[in-house]
């Protein structure tokens, strides 16, 4: 996913280029998203020193699950999994920083270690000791990379097609090379761009709708986000999983959809051979975001994993 999503950036780039000034894509009011996506004015809270937009639902009191969303997503695509879960679980979503709603980090670090840092903070905040993680693509990373430091907090993880292992542009030990030209994405966006990196999300592009659509080029249009990304793209540099995986205390629930094609399936068997305590839910016919693409059907191995 990192590296087609690096190539759209490029391809935005020589768009600006070719096409000129009428493509210009300048960023939607703050207030104006606030009016159209953001649940309660309260949902905005402070996480040492971020303001991020919070979603926690469900009795207080019930079992915690934490969410965390992939690149260039937000908290929204999980909106028909929180509704499934909340009437038994504490749900929370968030939107990193300089994602959704969520305001850019006035640190300017958008390293994994980063979001670690507030995701822990944030977990202090709600009062919440320990929870149950689902990540998707590097939220999933962002989930494993916790639990692999933070095994006390972290009941059982949920990964959904997670980032983590090797490929080509992003290697272990050292930053990828965004290309320069990337940053003309902060003013040439056409929604068409955004669609073809979508498209290859979906085992179906058919049910890519076009309210979905608006909601990805709304929000990517938020202020700061756009620059955001491509620090984060940028400040992204792996760790060998290896070691770290098999630290993972938690069970684990690998959901994968066999269409995926943005990080392919396969790459589950890495997951399965270094975990201490795994199983895999592979979901035909679904793509990277089975939780936006069929949220009823992905969401069935994942209910029956947290009822054990």
């Amino acid at each position: 996913m990192k590296a087609r999503i690096i190539l759209i950036l490029s391809v935005v780039a020589v768009a600006l280029a070719g096409i000129g000034f009428w493509l210009w894509t300048p960023d939607r009011s703050r207030a104006a998203l606030e009016a159209k996506y953001l649940s309660s004015p309260a949902d905005m809270i402070e996480v040492a020193g971020v303001r991020l937009d919070v979603r926690d639902t469900g009795p207080r009191t019930a079992p915690a699950i934490i969410m965390i969303h992939g690149l260039g997503s937000s908290l929204h695509t999980w909106e028909d999994w929180a509704k499934l879960l909340e009437s038994q679980y504490r749900v929370v979503r968030f939107d990193m920083p300089g994602a959704g709603l969520s305001e850019p980090d006035p640190t300017g670090d958008y390293s994994d270690a980063r979001v670690r840092f507030l995701l822990a903070a944030l977990m202090d905040k709600l009062g919440v000791a320990k929870a149950t993680l689902i990540g998707n693509s590097i939220g999933g990373r962002i989930a494993w990379g916790f639990a692999a430091r933070n095994p006390d907090r972290v009941t059982k993880l949920v990964l959904v097609s997670p980032d983590g292992f090797a490929s080509p542009g992003f290697a272990y030990g050292q930053a990828p090379k965004v290309p320069a030209i990337a940053g003309a994405m902060k003013y040439v966006l056409p929604k068409s761009f955004l669609k073809m990196n979508l498209v290859p999300a979906y085992g179906d592009p058919a049910r890519l709708t076009p309210a979905t659509l608006d909601r990805y080029y709304d929000l990517v249009r938020a202020p700061g986000v756009r620059g955001a990304l491509i620090d984060r793209m940028g400040q992204t540099v792996l760790e060998d999983p290896e070691p770290l995986l098999r630290r993972i205390q938690a069970p684990v629930l690998l959901v994968w959809g066999e269409k995926d094609g943005m990080i392919p399936v396969a790459n589950a068997a890495d997951y399965q051979k270094d975990l201490p305590d795994c199983r895999l839910a592979l979901l035909p016919g679904l793509g990277h975001v089975p939780q936006e693409e069929a949220p009823a059907v992905s969401l069935a191995p994942v209910k029956e994993f947290l009822a054990q």
